[in-house]
């Protein structure tokens, strides 16, 4: 069975890892500083025993992005997936600002009330400069940092200049339309055949979600993660793995060179026939990377 707050069209997923990820996502009220009223928050918990993982989406994701990686991560460790303030099926309250800053607050609170020990963080895409920003103001909780393909050497979206009405509601509609999310989705990995309908799915059943539109606004108007640089990426101590798909046409590959270069303690592995998302398209070279790293 799914869980009552997913939409209904949940039903429609025909991949058993998506479905099993699904089945197994929860919520929790997690009390912060951004609101009076809990913010209910989506997770997903498996394993148990060892350093927690705690895994980080990419842009407009959600925890179904983890839906082959998790799994082989919790057969050695507590691993947790969680949807970031403002994405997935996470709560989106009025008043937040959907801020990395707030986001990045929202995911404090949710590791202080839930694991309450030092973590491993793994971020992909968007999630990787999540877990940049998340390390350095907290590098206490972060034993150790995983990049996959990830963003935060590149500025923001020239997305935020049309983020005022009419715009702004107009770049969203666009981004919802399916045949804009199968463009994306193929163009996410090298091996086309995996942007299946499933996995298209997998990527578009947040969307149905209350406040979408106005959250995804909100957080392109703040003007998301801009570039690290260098010198604050130098300020990162935690032994880091930066994972990067050798097709990765999303990126590209040139920063995956510059995050090693920048990061003192960081190890670089390239994943091969792969493109952006190494954790759906190579998820047991990943998973097998990320346990050695371990």
């Amino acid at each position: 069975m799914f869980p009552s707050f997913l939409p209904t069209t949940v039903g429609k997923l025909t991949e058993p890892a998506s479905i099993a990820l699904a089945q197994s996502i929860e919520q929790i009220a997690i009390a912060t500083p951004l609101s009076t009223q809990p913010i209910t928050t989506t997770y997903v918990r498996q394993g148990s025993g060892g350093t927690p993982f705690v895994l980080i989406h990419g842009f407009d994701g959600s925890v179904l992005e983890f839906r082959r990686l998790l799994p082989l991560l919790a057969v050695q460790n507590q691993t947790w997936a969680v949807d970031l303030l403002g994405f997935g099926f996470t709560d989106r309250p009025f008043g937040v600002k959907f801020r990395p800053s707030d986001m990045k607050t929202h995911l404090y609170y949710f590791w202080k009330i839930l694991i309450n020990k030092p973590i491993i963080l793994v971020g992909a895409s968007m999630g990787g400069a999540a877990a940049i920003d998340f390390t350095l103001t907290y590098p206490e909780v972060v034993q150790k940092l995983v990049l996959i393909d990830s963003a935060g050497l590149t500025g923001s979206s020239s997305l935020s200049k049309l983020m005022f009405p009419p715009l702004d509601y107009l770049a969203t509609q666009f981004l919802r339309h399916p045949k804009v999310r199968a463009s994306i989705s193929r163009a996410a990995y090298k091996n086309k055949q995996l942007a299946s309908l499933d996995a298209q799915l997998c990527t578009a059943l947040h969307l149905e979600c209350s406040d979408w539109h106005k959250a995804l606004i909100a957080f392109t108007k703040s003007g998301g993660y801009s570039a690290f640089r260098f010198k604050k990426l130098a300020e990162i101590v935690q032994p880091t793995l930066i994972l990067w798909g050798d097709s990765d046409k999303i990126l590209g590959t040139r920063d995956a060179k510059r995050f090693k270069l920048a990061i003192p303690n960081s190890k670089l592995i390239w994943i091969k026939d792969c493109g952006h998302v190494p954790h759906l398209e190579q998820p047991q070279i990943t998973a097998q990377n990320i346990l050695e790293f371990l």
